[in-house]
């Protein structure tokens, strides 16, 4: 759920300097550029400090996920996709990254009005954080592009509260003025900001998988001709074929589990029809002055083999690394067919060793997910950018250009004419690197059979191993310690507003049960606590604390046994010394 603007300015400027770090993502992780690398890249006309950016999806969802994914380089935004119908039941668990990657989470959480002030707290904060001077930025590190994206059909996005959504980032100075007046008075110093009121004027369509072609068309003219927006047409692995992509996927990566199911090829878009409305929109496009990109790729939809998601959900879509390998190979056709007259925006399986390669491709954005959701979380972003560094300087590159002309030949190459030369190289890198990736056994089914590790213990309302795995892998940062002493000094709660149950932190913690089920659940919002009934949990409120279990109440100032831990809790989150969302809130 979200949290109210102000308390979110308190909480990541009192952690910065108390703490070094903002939303448990420490200072020595963000990547604050480097003035020796020209990282910059151009979306649809615009300047982006980097090419990397958080994927749609749990990492862009509430204001803290987008400044987490900021802070680890993130400077092309492609915010959550937004539909019209924002009352859907997502089914618990939703994400299960023991292996490669899967998830039946594929709709917003929020209301459509809730996510447009999530994506305006973050730009607001982004701001306050680049005005404070309190990071060392290079020059220009703090350029950034958010990318709307919305869903499904045309009917929901002609729909007036759709309509209002993109209205209102294309012009957000009510919102803006309004959480102006809620930055708290320590922070009133940068309540004067030019704060962004046109956050984005770019947009990524996603659709359903079987989301018929003249509809995809549809939508985009309507977008292009009557919002004047410049789009990227997010795509299925299903425009590979069957024979494709069952070759690419059983032979050559041995995912042999895994099955497509046959329908999916029957109702999705064929690469002919694909390519037929690319190429006509892409004339649309240009007629207006806009901008047109596709994307590569959405998930690929499997059936449901497994045991993690409920029986209920009969299909699943696939992400990580087998869909790298799909995405690459869809990539290579689109520029065999177009060559380099179409920006390509990607996503699928980046990590540490791929994301150069990704962006030696002339990629942009190259955007994660997945990958973002294993142990480290926000922080591996870090290491995309070291592993960058390190190949370019390898080749004596300063910039992306050089980068993506001397990928291949291992040295920068000479300047000559510059835009087709560097056409050329990013369509010679394609091939050099569809071939590779299709034979590196990273991607493979033999290299991602293998789940973490479990001790076979079961998680207690207090005290575990104290491996802090918890904390990094909630894309929400829902999951935070606190100091309390019980037979380990420090206990791990969850933040129950922020934990939308997607059962993630579970797949890592050592223990059985989940983190997010067992422990302490910690509520600041007595309705949202009153609605989570029957289930265990903790309201702190000024002055007072009252725990729920068994579906019995106890408060901090009755007899039971359960008020003097009541009570130890309460004061230990807001202990003077403690950064947390609950001290920050109260």
């Amino acid at each position: 759920a979200p949290y109210p603007f102000g308390a979110l300015a308190r909480r990541m400027f009192r952690e910065l300097e108390r703490s070094e770090a903002i939303f448990d993502l420490p200072a020595r992780k963000f990547v604050l550029g480097d003035a020796r690398r020209d990282l910059a890249v151009r979306f649809h006309g615009q300047v982006a400090a980097t090419p990397f950016g958080p994927a749609a999806g749990p990492n862009t969802q509430l204001a803290q996920n987008i400044v987490l994914s900021w802070l680890a380089g993130g400077r092309i935004v492609e915010l959550k996709t937004v539909q019209v119908k924002d009352d859907l039941v997502i089914p618990r668990p939703c994400i299960d990254m023991q292996t490669v990657g899967y998830n039946v989470e594929w709709s917003q959480e929020l209301k459509l009005e809730q996510s447009l002030e999530e994506y305006v707290k973050a730009a607001m904060l982004i701001r306050m954080l680049v005005a404070s001077g309190r990071l060392p930025f290079a020059p220009g590190f703090d350029r950034t592009v958010f990318d709307m994206s919305v869903g499904y059909d045309l009917a929901g996005i002609r729909s007036e509260r759709v309509q209002a959504f993109i209205r209102g980032m294309l012009d957000a100075k009510a919102i803006v003025e309004r959480l102006r007046r809620e930055i708290p008075a320590e922070l009133r110093h940068l309540g004067d900001l030019d704060f962004p009121t046109r956050l984005s004027d770019t947009l990524t369509l996603s659709t359903f998988h079987g989301c018929p072609p003249e509809e995809i068309e549809r939508i985009i003219d309507f977008l292009l001709r009557d919002l004047r927006l410049s789009c990227v047409i997010k795509l299925n692995p299903m425009l590979l074929g069957k024979a494709e992509l069952r070759g690419l996927l059983h032979d050559a990566l041995g995912y042999t589990d895994l099955r497509v199911p046959e329908g999916a090829f029957d109702r999705d878009t064929t690469w002919e029809q694909a390519v037929g409305f690319v190429g006509r929109l892409g004339e649309t496009a240009a007629a207006l002055g806009l901008g047109l990109g596709v994307k590569f790729s959405n998930t690929l939809i499997v059936e449901n083999h497994r045991d993690f998601f409920p029986q209920s959900e009969r299909e699943m879509y696939l992400s990580g690394p087998p869909l790298h390998v799909l995405a690459m190979h869809l990539v290579r056709r689109f520029r065999r067919e177009f060559g380099d007259r179409f920006p390509v925006s990607f996503s699928a399986g980046i990590e540490r060793a791929n994301f150069p390669d990704a962006v030696a491709l002339g990629l942009v954005p190259i955007t994660a997910c997945s990958d973002l959701l294993k142990p480290g979380g926000y922080a591996r972003a870090f290491g995309y950018f070291e592993e960058l560094a390190r190949r370019m300087d390898e080749v004596g590159a300063s910039t992306i250009e050089d980068f993506i002309r001397s990928y291949e030949i291992g040295a920068a190459a000479p300047q000559g004419a510059a835009g087709s030369r560097l056409s050329e190289a990013k369509l010679r890198n394609t091939e050099t690197y569809v071939e590779r990736a299709t034979r590196d056994p990273r991607y493979a089914a033999e290299r991602h059979r293998k789940v973490p590790r479990k001790i076979g213990r079961r998680l207690e309302l207090f005290d575990c191993i104290s491996c802090d795995k918890c904390v990094p892998v909630c894309p929400n940062d829902a999951n935070f310690s606190v100091a309390l002493a019980m037979e380990q000094p420090r206990q791990w709660v969850n933040f129950a507003d922020f934990c939308n149950d997607c059962g993630n932190c579970d797949t890592f913690c050592p223990e059985d049960g989940g983190p997010y089920v067992l422990k302490p659940r910690i509520f600041v919002n007595r309705e949202r606590w009153a609605a989570d009934a029957p289930r265990d949990a903790i309201l702190i409120e000024k002055g007072a604390v009252t725990g729920r279990f068994g579906g019995v109440e106890y408060r901090g100032d009755d007899d039971s046994a359960y008020a003097p831990i009541l009570n130890r809790l309460r004061d230990a989150l807001l202990a003077p010394n403690e950064v947390n969302y609950v001290s920050a809130f109260l």
